[in-house]
């Protein structure tokens, strides 16, 4: 941080001419202007070698979620959604992965990634990406959506764009709602440089004194001031306890808004009255979340926790944002007082925060302009409320798929039903993210206050969750449950519960493993998969995980359960080598050739979120020599090339992007004609593999494994949602031949709408 003072550090005494106004968008535009064709690839690096680029692989995902605002077949009011998840993915992106690439730098850490990148590099080539396609978000919004949600009675407007009963309702809002809560903050000798808080928007104002021949005009505070006649900065934050845009009633629609931050910017002479407003420009920060952590010397995590929030509220910024019209003085002050260069400063075209938009999203009721309504179905077998879960679980292997399938009534169920039957001795369980209204709270204190031994272990250090597990855990250890914090120098990133229930024939455990978090909220957003299971081959087994994770129990042999980063990392090895053994015998006895060939062709199958980690990459590319077809379904990055002669001709990436968020981790093994299935919390990425606790489980029950096949088989086809990687990195967009739209071909419907077709028809 530089020496605060109190004026600008160069330019100041300039008096720069007031920009001109932005005239607001005009001319509606009809949404099937735009042809949706695969998105060109600006700034993606060239390729050789045995990897792509994380970094770079990250943003061609976001690049994909963009598409999905580009894409006219998106409903208009989920194509400005996309807009904000593209925008919070990319805050998330520079608090993680910029600020731990300039950390590195800061270090003097050198060390080239496995494609050959220093970090140096990397934050040149994520410059080069991302300039692109924030261009071409902004183009989206400003020429083809604003346009578009005009026509269809939704107007976003701007200061200029409201008649004069829209600025009478506009100035009446900022008397009674922001005049008293915003605090503007200037610079002087007496107000040093202000704290800015991590992505919060702000407006930068330059001030001057007026002339003080100017009739009415209040003098100095300090006649002898010699900045009197000099630029000074302030600054005023949009406030985040208020709706970022505002609804006004004009000409009998209710669905007219403009930002918070027009109407502020209107009324700056009501915070700076006697001051004369030369120059106004908005702003936002990003701050680094890759903040050190050393807990082999921390004596009590919860409190080393608590430091790290502290440590990253005012870590470095590593980004600013501004808008395309800069007044470079006032530029260069903010860039000098945040420690930031040339190269950190993006110049925004429309929008600084799409984020904002969710409030416009959630404020129109347009059924016609959003997705259609889903309602997750009941699982067949939790149909009568009435019957008791363990009874059912009893009866087999239950395996259910969120959000097509109802989380309340079975995960909820769960847990629920366990905190009051009376023959329940004890419920263990993982909490790595949850809902801030979550359910499983009070069930689990009154489990724990009717004399049931309740174990909950909540992972600290979940990456922007940690302040609400924090008050979780407290909230939880006051109401006498029993918390542990997990394994020092791992992140406990299992999805797992145990319940110990007493029966006629002894004591029995009934466990559920997910793919997700125990979180409602999203329960209805990602798609997960959760087993339920009683077989002791895997209970025993997760008992002695739990075991392990709350008393340090050196167990360490799982004959079933695949544990990081106990046994994980070699289980998968060998899964992929036994594949390959396949494949060498099967060549050698002319599979191709043989009556069964379909069904004993060597095949390995895995959907996750990421795939990142360099051995299992090479084990692939050995299957991949070896004859063994490698389908892979990676919806965010994957540092593998696919499709290179000689390395991994035999491997295909498809990546699926939509409604729902691609959460659930699928593994499948053809193993010479009786495949294997697994499900659970892990990616194939060396954190998960080497540095978390992470649980995968097998699947016994032949219905459940059909189904997994089913997901696949489905995802697989689907040319609605589905992308192809190739070697070079590039995403492709799969298209179906001709538009038509059937629900029970997952071709033309996509993964998503197939699968609520499935779903619904079971049901009925």
């Amino acid at each position: 941080m530089s020496k605060r003072r109190s004026t600008p550090k160069s330019g100041s005494a300039a008096k720069p001419a007031p920009r001109k106004k932005r005239k607001p968008a005009s001319g509606a535009v009809r949404q099937t202007t735009r042809d949706p064709q695969p998105v060109t690839h600006p700034g993606v690096p060239t390729v050789s070698g045995e990897f792509l680029n994380r970094e770079a692989s990250w943003l061609e995902f976001n690049r994909r979620v963009l598409h999905e605002a580009l894409d006219p077949r998106t409903p208009l009011m989920e194509r400005i959604g996309f807009l904000a998840i593209f925008n919070s993915n990319l805050d998330e992106f520079y608090m993680k992965r910029v600020g731990g690439l300039k950390r590195q730098i800061e270090a003097g850490i050198l060390t080239r990634t496995p494609d050959g990148y220093t970090p140096q590099e990397q934050l040149a080539m994520i410059r080069d990406m991302v300039q692109p396609m924030l261009a071409e978000q902004a183009a989206c919004f400003t020429k083809e959506l604003k346009p578009a949600l005009a026509q269809a009675g939704i107007h976003l407007l701007d200061w200029e764009g409201l008649d004069a009963a829209g600025r009478d309702q506009a100035a009446a809002y900022f008397e009674a709602n922001l005049f008293p809560v915003v605090t503007p903050l200037s610079v002087d000798p007496g107000h040093p440089f202000p704290f800015i808080s991590n992505l919060s928007t702000s407006l930068g104002v330059m001030l001057q004194y007026p002339d003080p021949d100017t009739p009415g005009a209040a003098p100095p505070l300090n006649e002898e001031d010699p900045d009197a006649g000099r630029l000074h900065f302030a600054r005023v934050k949009v406030p985040q306890v208020l709706p970022r845009w505002v609804r006004l009633k004009l000409g009998g629609s209710e669905d007219t808004f403009i930002s918070l931050q027009a109407i502020i910017r209107q009324h700056l002479d009501r915070l700076f009255e006697g001051m004369v407003i030369k120059q106004v420009e908005p702003f936002r920060i990003t701050r680094n979340a890759d903040v050190e952590r050393d807990e082999e010397d921390a004596e009590d995590l919860l409190e080393l926790i608590e430091q790290e929030l502290r440590d990253r509220r005012f870590a470095r910024a590593v980004r600013l944002e501004t808008d395309d019209q800069p007044f470079h003085p006032m530029n260069r002050f903010l860039m000098t007082e945040l420690g930031l260069s040339d190269d950190d400063l993006y110049p925004m075209a429309a929008e600084l925060d799409y984020t904002d938009l969710w409030t416009v999203h959630g404020a129109v009721n347009r059924p016609d302009l959003k997705y259609p309504a889903w309602t997750p179905m009941v699982p067949p077998r939790l149909l009568d409320a009435d019957t008791n879960i363990f009874s059912v679980i009893d009866g087999g292997d239950l395996l259910v798929h969120h959000p097509y399938e109802s989380f309340s009534a079975s995960v909820e169920r769960f847990i629920r039903r366990a905190a009051t039957d009376p023959d329940v001795i004890a419920i263990k369980l993982t909490l790595y993210r949850t809902a801030k209204d979550s359910p499983f709270i009070p069930d689990l204190i009154k489990a724990a206050e009717s004399g049931k031994q309740v174990v909950v272990l909540v992972e600290l250090k979940a990456r922007f969750d940690e302040e609400r597990n924090v008050q979780l855990a407290q909230r939880l250890e006051k109401a006498g449950i029993h918390v542990v914090y997990g394994v020092v120098g791992y992140k406990t990133h299992t999805k797992t519960s145990l319940v110990v229930r007493r029966t006629s024939e002894g004591l029995k455990t009934y466990a559920h493993i997910g793919t997700g978090n125990y979180n409602a909220k999203t329960a209805n957003l990602y798609t997960d998969l959760g087993l339920f299971t009683c077989d002791p081959r895997i209970t025993g087994d997760l008992v002695q995980l739990f075991h392990f994770l709350t008393g340090r129990s050196r167990h360490r042999t799982y004959e079933h359960l695949l544990i990081a980063p106990t046994n994980m990392r070699s289980r998968f090895a060998e899964l992929i080598d036994r594949e390959i053994a396949h494949a060498d015998a099967w060549n050698a006895a002319g599979g191709a050739k043989q009556d069964n060939a379909q069904a004993t062709a060597p095949r390995i199958t895995a959907k996750m979120n990421s795939l990142e980690d360099p051995d299992i990459c090479r084990r692939l590319y050995r299957a991949s020599n070896a004859g063994v077809k490698v389908e892979l379904i990676v919806r965010g990055f994957c540092c593998l090339r696919p499709g290179v002669p000689g390395l991994s001709e035999n491997i295909t990436v498809r990546s699926v992007i939509g409604r729902f968020l691609e959460h659930s981790r699928i593994y499948m093994f053809a193993n010479a004609g009786n495949p294997e299935y697994f499900i659970g919390s892990a990616d194939w990425m060396y954190r998960n593999l080497s540095n978390r606790v992470e649980c995968i489980t097998p699947i016994y029950d032949m219905a459940a494994k059909q189904r997994l096949q089913t997901i696949l088989d489905v995802t697989l086809a689907d040319r609605r949602q589905g992308w192809a990687l190739d070697a070079q990195g590039r995403y492709t967009q799969l298209r179906a031949p001709g538009e038509a739209v059937d629900d029970t071909d997952p071709v033309t419907a996509g993964t998503h709408r197939h699968l609520m077709h499935l779903t619904r028809r079971v049901a009925d």
